[in-house]
């Protein structure tokens, strides 16, 4: 009898158990519900589907398993049938460019990147730059081809977001605007007044650009790193 009643409330609470409000049972697979939260060391982006009225420039999507960024799109009207977009990609693993027409409503997946702020450090002679992680601390390094064109923005000590995918290292996103001192120009020509006046200037991460003919050598500037333009006189 004491038998048969000690399986019966094991039985009892195994149902309890199995029928039990999901709230109150581990859950697996979900940050915060059993699973380990995301990393700290990182801003993750996840997959999305969107379509082609979603498409903007910069946006990442992963087209035949590899990374794309939106270079430039157009949309073409039709009189009659739907719209079309013509998409220019560039691959940020190979580094060459596509551009596929789509007609309106098409998918597409973004891609499920990562970003790290990392720190640079300092660059060799093979054209690979060093980055230390802000997190974690390690040394992070980045090949030429996906620094090209960024050699000369990049100053000691400026902290970047390194975007990867699939645990690689893809893109290196300088910060913007920037100070920057001005280093080296000709000095301002006295009752130059010309409107639009310009000069050539070097800056102290070893870029040059075009600033306002009134500026001089010592003098702080802001910076568009992203379009590689003078903005304004730092304060």
């Amino acid at each position: 009898m004491m038998l048969r009643s000690s399986l019966l409330l094991a039985l009892a609470a195994s149902s309890a158990s199995a029928f039990a409000p999901a709230a109150s049972r581990p859950t697996f697979g979900v940050a915060g519900a059993g699973a380990p939260a995301p990393s700290a060391t990182a801003t993750a982006l996840r997959m999305v589907a969107i379509d082609t009225s979603d498409i903007k420039n910069g946006l990442t999507v992963e087209i035949d398993g590899e990374p794309y960024k939106v270079v430039s799109f157009s949309i073409m009207k039709q009189a009659r049938g739907a719209a079309k977009t013509t998409i220019k990609f560039k691959n940020l693993m190979k580094g060459n460019t596509i551009e596929n027409t789509y007609r309106s409503g098409e998918k597409f997946q973004t891609a499920q990147i990562e970003k790290d702020l990392a720190q640079f450090t300092y660059s060799d002679e093979n054209g690979n730059h060093y980055f230390m992680d802000s997190q974690t601390f390690e040394e992070v390094a980045v090949g030429p081809a996906i620094m090209e064109g960024k050699e000369d923005w990049i100053d000691e000590g400026m902290e970047c977001n390194l975007v990867m995918f699939k645990g690689n290292v893809i893109e290196c996103v300088l910060p913007s605007p920037v100070t920057l001192e001005i280093v080296e120009t000709e000095p301002n020509v006295k009752g130059n007044t010309a409107q639009g006046y310009t000069k050539p200037a070097k800056l102290s991460c070893g870029a040059t650009i075009n600033v306002p003919g009134f500026l001089e050598q010592g003098e702080m500037i802001r910076v568009d790193t992203e379009k590689k333009e003078y903005m304004e006189r730092a304060n």
